[in-house]
């Protein structure tokens, strides 16, 4: 009798423990989210140049990219060329992915030249028509009306407008890295077809190194431009630049085919 009144106290006992061991491991489930220790998130990857604050650039030395402004975004541009000259551009983004602008150019405005001359106003239109993947680059159309030194025998530019363009925007594997291959026709009574192959590298979004071989039909007409681009701000930006590198000759106005040294300040916001 006596081990018969001991064996319903043992497995009274015995439940009662499993009980509390269950109820304890229960809790312990539900609390433990609130006592764990966080693990430290990831450090974010490095944001592309594109991503970085910096104002898009649409343009390099006298190539275009397929960069455009903002939408409701504008831009102004002024380049210092030589003999006293100074070639104004202002762009307005009118509607995602689309530019407009216009540019003017004035013979010896700085210095003492005496004959100070405003060339015809010239539009500027790009559409930016594919964003680019993994595989293709991002794509643009344009039309650039804006030649450079103006030659008062012909009454045209020695170096033509780029005219209508089509522009692709790539990065080589390498941060801040990119090219921008286009073709290109400025005139349609002959229809040729030009070439431009520039490279730009973005260095830590402070400075970005500019190389153009630009004007590519044959040999002795295409030019060879290199430059600097250096960020002030995230709004403001200098360029300096030679454009024509190793060029000889002269056109039938006596202006030498290159070199020319040359500087922009460009500044962008928005409205």
């Amino acid at each position: 009798m006596p081990a018969l009144r001991v064996r319903p106290v043992l497995l009274a006992s015995l439940l009662a423990a499993v009980l509390a061991s269950a109820g304890r491991a229960e809790d312990a489930t539900v609390a433990s989210p609130k006592i764990r220790t966080k693990t430290p998130a990831p450090a974010a990857a490095a944001a592309p140049a594109s991503d970085s604050g910096l104002t898009p650039d649409s343009d390099i030395i006298d190539a275009p990219t397929s960069a455009v402004l903002d939408d409701h975004a504008y831009s102004t541009r002024s380049r210092f060329y030589s003999a006293g000259g100074i070639l104004e551009y202002l762009s307005f983004g009118v509607y995602p992915g689309v530019n407009l602008g216009a540019s003017v150019a004035v013979d010896g405005f700085i210095g003492n030249q005496k004959n100070v001359r405003v060339r015809a106003p010239n539009a500027q239109v790009k559409w930016r028509f594919f964003e680019g993947d993994q595989a293709l680059p991002s794509m643009a159309l344009g039309y650039d009306g804006q030649g450079y030194q103006y030659n008062s025998t012909i009454e045209r530019f020695n170096q033509r407008q780029r005219g209508f363009y089509v522009v692709g925007t790539k990065e080589l594997g390498i941060p801040g890295f990119e090219l921008h291959p286009s073709f290109n026709i400025s005139d349609f009574n002959s229809n040729a077809i030009f070439g431009c192959l520039p490279l730009t590298l973005n260095i830590r979004d402070k400075v970005e190194l500019l190389v153009e071989w630009d004007n590519i039909a044959n040999w002795s007409d295409s030019r060879f431009n290199a430059g600097a681009r250096f960020f002030l701000t995230q709004n403001f930006h200098v360029d300096f630049a030679v454009r024509a590198i190793g060029a000889g000759g002269n056109y039938s106005d006596g202006t030498p085919k290159g070199p020319e040294r040359i500087v922009q300040l460009k500044y962008s916001n928005s409205f």
